[in-house]
């Protein structure tokens, strides 16, 4: 028995009801007869990778605000 094939137009429609109309992934996968672990890689395979940002945005949250210089500035000793 395989796996079943899905039309890229029935993922982008998955999709969508997810990302667009706030439906859960649960709902979705359970109305459309498709793994949640399915749903899942489609839903990341859309959405653009913003790693490098979130890496950066977590340096800066655990330096804290009095925690050394900005990004692009350099330290200027007196």
């Amino acid at each position: 028995m395989s796996n079943p094939r899905y039309t890229p137009e029935f993922k982008d429609e998955a999709v969508k009801q997810v990302i667009v109309r706030g439906h859960s992934v649960a709902e979705v996968s359970e109305r459309l007869g498709v793994s949640t672990h399915s749903l899942y890689k489609w839903i990341n395979a859309v959405k653009p990778d913003n790693s490098e940002q979130q890496e950066q945005d977590l340096i800066e949250a655990k330096r804290g605000p009095d925690r050394g210089p900005d990004r692009g500035q350099a330290l200027v000793w007196t």
